[in-house]
C-alpha cells in the first residue's frame, strides 16, 4: 500500500476535491461539515477554511480562466468565493435555480457557463456573466442526475449521467438532448466486456463522468469515461454530430457532438430512429483487474503525460490507474492486466483528483475526514 500524506482540516466525512491546473500543489476539498479547506501541498498545514453552509458541500469547481474563484454547491444553492479573501469569506455570487439537492457542478472551459445537476434529474445551465439562468436540461433523466461535464472541444455540448443508468449528450444552446445511451438496456449491458467472472451485479448507474481537457487531445481519442455502479469504467468515443443537427445560431459551432456505441442501440431524446452505427467503446472491468464494487469517480491524469492515465476510485476501497490511450483498440479483445495499476486503500473512495506535480499528485477523498495525497511516479 502506498504511503499517503494526511491532510487534516475537516470535521466530518469528505465529499469531493479539486486541484488547480495553473498552480501545482493547490488543492481544495469539501465535506459534510459544510466547509471548504484549501491546501498548498508545498506547506505543512491547511492554508485556510471557508464555512459555506450548515449542510454538506456536495461539489466544487474552479472558474475557468480564473482559479482564484471557486464555486461550491450545498443543498440547492451554489456560491462562489475569492480564495484571496478567505479571511472574510463572503460569497461573490449565489444561485438558487435548482429545485433539489445539487450533486455536481461544472464550469465550461470555453465560456462562462456553469452547470448544476440535481436530484430531480434536471441540469441548470447558468450564465455567470449575466448572472442568470440560461437553460434547463430536463425530460431525459427519470431519476437523480448525478454528474455533468462540458465537452472541452465542443463549446455548446454537455454530457450528463444519472441513477436511471442513462448517459445523455446535449446541445445546451437548445436545451435538447440528441443522444442517449441507456445502460439499462439488455443489448447495451456488458457489450465490450471481456469477462463476466467476478462481475459486480449492482445496477449500471452512472455515478460520474469525465472528458479530457482540450490540450490533452493530441494523439488521444475524444472519449467520455463513465464510472458505473456495476463496477465497470466505460470508455465511449464521442464523435462529431451529423450536419443535420447544426445549431440554429450562427455563433455556435457548425457541428455538435455525437455519441455512439459498438454493437449497441442508441436512442434519441425525440424518438428519432435508433442509431446502430458502430464506434469504439471499451469496458474496463474486473477481468482487466478493475473494480469489484461500484465505481464512484473517474478522472484523466494531470501528472506526467497529461491524459495518459484514466484514474478511477470505487466502493471496493481501491484506486485504479488505467494506461488506456495506447490500448483503446486492442483492449476490446484483450484481457491483459498490464494496463492497470491498483492502489489498495482502507476506506471507500468518494472522490479523487490529480495534480500536475511530480509528487503528491493523486488526491483522494475517502469516507473519512482526512484528505490523502499519494505520489504516482
Amino acid at each position: 500500500m502506498l504511503k499517503a500524506r494526511r491532510l487534516n482540516g475537516h470535521k466530518s466525512a469528505l465529499t469531493c476535491c479539486i486541484a488547480s491546473q495553473v498552480s501545482p500543489g493547490i488543492v481544495a476539498s469539501a465535506a459534510e461539515d459544510g466547509c471548504i479547506c484549501l491546501f498548498d501541498l508545498r506547506c505543512k498545514d491547511i492554508v485556510f477554511k471557508i464555512d459555506v453552509a450548515k449542510e454538506p458541500v456536495t461539489s466544487l469547481c474552479f472558474k475557468s480562466g480564473n482559479e482564484d474563484i471557486i464555486y461550491a454547491s450545498s443543498g440547492s444553492q451554489i456560491s462562489s468565493f475569492d480564495i484571496h479573501m478567505a479571511s472574510t469569506p463572503k460569497p461573490l455570487e449565489s444561485y438558487n435555480y435548482n429545485k433539489d439537492e445539487i450533486n455536481q457542478i461544472a464550469f465550461s472551459s470555453k465560456s462562462y457557463f456553469l452547470a448544476a445537476a440535481d436530484d430531480s434529474g434536471d441540469v441548470k445551465i447558468i450564465d455567470t456573466h449575466q448572472q442568470s439562468l440560461y437553460k434547463t436540461l430536463r425530460a431525459v433523466h427519470t431519476s437523480i442526475c448525478s454528474t455533468v461535464q462540458f465537452l472541452s472541444w465542443k463549446p455548446w455540448t454537455a454530457m450528463t449521467g444519472g441513477l436511471d443508468s442513462k448517459l445523455a449528450t446535449w446541445d445546451f444552446s437548445k436545451g435538447r438532448a440528441y443522444k442517449i445511451m441507456d445502460y439499462g438496456m439488455p443489448e447495451l449491458d456488458n457489450k465490450g466486456s471481456c469477462n463476466d467472472a467476478g462481475k459486480c451485479f449492482n445496477p449500471a448507474f452512472v455515478h460520474s463522468i469525465t472528458v479530457p481537457e482540450a490540450d490533452m487531445l493530441a494523439g488521444l481519442h475524444k472519449v467520455c469515461a463513465v464510472a458505473r455502479g456495476d463496477g465497470v469504467v466505460d470508455l465511449v468515443e464521442v464523435e462529431s454530430e451529423p450536419t443535420s443537427m447544426k445549431s440554429r445560431s450562427s455563433s455556435h459551432p457548425k457541428k455538435g457532438s455525437q455519441l455512439r456505441s459498438k454493437d449497441s442501440k442508441m436512442q434519441t431524446a425525440n424518438n428519432l430512429p435508433t442509431n446502430q452505427n458502430p464506434c469504439k467503446r471499451m469496458q474496463l472491468d474486473y477481468a482487466l483487474g478493475g473494480h469489484t464494487a461500484a465505481v464512484s469517480c473517474v478522472s484523466f491524469s494531470l501528472f506526467g503525460e497529461r491524459g495518459r492515465f484514466l484514474v478511477s476510485g470505487g466502493n471496493d476501497a481501491s484506486v485504479k490507474l488505467w494506461d488506456w490511450s495506447k490500448h483503446f483498440e486492442e483492449l476490446q479483445t484483450s484481457s491483459s492486466r498490464d494496463t492497470v495499476m491498483s492502489i489498495n486503500l482502507t476506506k471507500k473512495v468518494n472522490w479523487l483528483c490529480t495534480t500536475p506535480s511530480d509528487r503528491e499528485n493523486l488526491i483522494v477523498c475517502d469516507t473519512s475526514k482526512v484528505l490523502k495525497a499519494y505520489t504516482i511516479a
